[in-house]
């Protein structure tokens, strides 16, 4: 099981990754513009309501039920996707906040209160023989959380800059989100099995309607000149506060469960679903939110935190797991 993971991302190019930049590219080079992108904004609408209801769909209750009574993991993992890491965002975006842009310092904060992923900190944290089981429930748990509490503590972390959630962002996250989300765990009992069962392609879907939502943000930003005002100079910036935010939250996510007395399997869990952020839910959680002028920008420090995490993430479950198998 899960041979697949045992090759390290180090050794080839995600597809997924490959699709977003290059959808970055076509827009720098294509944008979107008039019937074309009112159509795109019409169908990544749907595209992100279809796949909130699915996140619902493919909930197990009664598993995230039992995990959660090995509450020192759920707490510490939670401990650090929402209040670790937005701690460190504000401090980040304290210090490199004059040398970028206003929509790019709230994409670093956007960045700092967004959920773990799901498929990728499990699959890492079985490379690394960790608790995979906690590791499951630690990551449903946190994205069916972000859906509430992503939008409350980006309000509060980006209250003072010029590219927080603008008003409407509430009644979106209602409609866009939240509904679908409630529509699919109600239907979970007749579709769930079915959705289960057919993962390979929704994650397909899911990772299309993501490539929409990245292309159609960039194209919108391509038209109203944003980019021109982002030079090399601030994506090195930003890239830099990606790699800091990583190597601090993977650090304390290793030594500090050692404080509670966390084993080793519970502390690599700790490790993966702490220091992971999901693209898949941030990512349309950002065209909810924010303007549309602005969203380009705040999706840059999500995109260039994906592939660094993906590669040290791997890097660190192959050395962990072989670590573990020369001890057993």
């Amino acid at each position: 099981m899960l041979r697949w993971s045992r090759v390290p991302v180090l050794r080839r190019v995600e597809p997924f990754v490959v699709a977003i930049l290059l959808a970055v590219a076509v827009a720098a080079a294509l944008p979107a513009g008039g019937a074309v992108a009112t159509g795109l904004s019409w169908g990544t609408t749907v595209g992100v309501g279809v796949l909130f209801f699915v996140y619902g769909a493919r909930m197990a209750p009664a598993e995230a039920v039992a995990g959660l009574r090995n509450w020192r993991l759920q707490g510490s993992v939670a401990a650090t996707t929402f209040l670790l890491f937005p701690a460190l965002g504000l401090l980040l975006a304290a210090v490199v906040g004059g040398f970028l842009d206003d929509g790019l310092v709230a994409g670093v904060l956007f960045l700092a209160v967004l959920p773990s992923t799901v498929q990728s900190c499990v699959v890492f944290t079985a490379v690394a023989h960790g608790n995979v089981p906690g590791a499951v429930v630690s990551a449903t748990v946190s994205n069916l959380a972000g859906i509430g509490l992503t939008p409350l503590l980006a309000a509060l972390v980006l209250g003072s800059t010029g590219g927080g959630p603008d008003a409407g962002a509430v009644g979106r996250i209602v409609v866009q989100l939240l509904v679908p989300f409630l529509l699919g765990l109600a239907a979970g009992r007749w579709v769930g099995g079915w959705v289960r069962a057919h993962r390979r392609p929704l994650t397909l879907l899911d990772r299309a309607v993501i490539v929409a939502v990245v292309y159609a943000a960039f194209s919108r930003g391509v038209r109203q000149g944003v980019w021109q005002q982002v030079g090399a100079g601030e994506v090195a910036v930003v890239l830099a506060c990606a790699a800091v935010l990583l190597a601090a939250v993977l650090a304390l996510t290793w030594w500090v469960p050692t404080w509670w007395g966390a084993g080793r399997a519970d502390r690599v869990t700790t490790l993966f679903c702490g220091s992971n952020k999901s693209l898949a839910t941030g990512l349309p959680m950002a065209t909810v939110l924010f303007d549309p002028h602005v969203v380009g920008l705040v999706a840059l420090p999500v995109i260039l935190y994906h592939p660094l995490q993906i590669t040290v993430c791997s890097f660190l479950a192959t050395r962990l797991g072989r670590a573990a198998g020369l001890q057993g």
